[in-house]
């Protein structure tokens, strides 16, 4: 049994350190890149997929940022090396094409990068001329992966912008906001939609936090849109104590407020058009 249990742990050191030579190096958080992107050799891949697989073309070309791992599977499959499937941030694939009216086949890799949240966001050919089969012969550099909207991402404290239990924003809270609002006034052009959300901690009624925390999020919106940015763009939501991010066991009132204020934030998120 001893020697069963051993086997077992070995075989699967054995597939991460093989994995490891599978994937790329310093994948961003939000998925658009890699520090390195790593090819792995086509002979590595499962006994299954070795030699490659013909894609549907059709699936092939629904393939789009936004996709969670089982929609992604559904369209193309499992990723055809061993890299893992759930855990990782990287699924690469080896597929065949044959060029219409020919019996020439050609052999391409294809790589999907996820973000941090598991959702597909970059995707490469190897060689990048294999691009060119989605769209029956449109050059490759025509339909390469589309840019992707860029998300940028803003957390303020609660505690900064407003006296604690209201929503007023105090002087010291505007010095962040007028960032945030230059920031969008000079990108006004590309801004597709700014989501502001605002949250509490967990002290007090559901009802009581989720009504603060809207309070605060259209505090938040309100003084953008007087400072120039469109108000159309903007959408105010309250979630309350719903997504918590600290751990406090203090039992004292006062220091439990201190160890819960990061749960007490606003946060902005700016999705805006790609200036690639």
């Amino acid at each position: 049994m001893r020697a069963h249990v051993t086997g077992i742990i070995a075989l699967s050191m054995a597939l991460t350190l093989s994995a490891c030579g599978n994937v790329s190096h310093d994948v961003a958080k939000d998925g658009h890149n890699a520090g390195e992107l790593v090819w792995p050799a086509p002979d590595n891949a499962t006994p299954m997929h070795r030699g490659g697989t013909f894609p549907n073309l059709a699936n092939l070309r629904q393939v789009r940022a936004g996709l969670n791992k089982q929609q992604l599977s559904d369209l193309i499959g499992y990723p055809h090396f061993s890299e893992g499937v759930w855990g990782v941030r990287e699924w690469n694939y080896v597929f065949n094409f044959r060029k219409p009216n020919s019996d020439e086949l050609t052999t391409c890799q294809y790589k999907v990068l996820f973000d941090d949240k598991k959702l597909t966001q970059s995707f490469y050919w190897q060689p990048e001329s294999c691009a060119s089969y989605l769209g029956d012969g449109v050059p490759a550099e025509a339909i390469k992966a589309p840019a992707q909207p860029t998300v940028t991402h803003y957390d303020l404290s609660a505690d900064t912008l407003f006296p604690f239990d209201k929503a007023d924003i105090l002087p010291q809270g505007r010095q962040p906001l007028d960032k945030i609002a230059d920031e969008l006034k000079r990108r006004d052009g590309t801004i597709e939609a700014v989501q502001v959300t605002g949250y509490t901690d967990r002290l007090g009624s559901d009802d009581y936090n989720r009504s603060l925390s809207q309070r605060r999020a259209e505090a938040v919106s309100d003084y953008l849109a007087d400072h120039g940015v469109t108000r159309e763009r903007i959408h105010a939501e309250g979630r309350g104590k719903s997504q918590p991010g600290t751990q406090c066991e203090q039992h004292q009132h006062n220091d439990l407020i201190g160890c819960l204020a990061p749960d007490r934030r606003v946060s902005v998120e700016i999705k805006a058009k790609s200036l690639q």
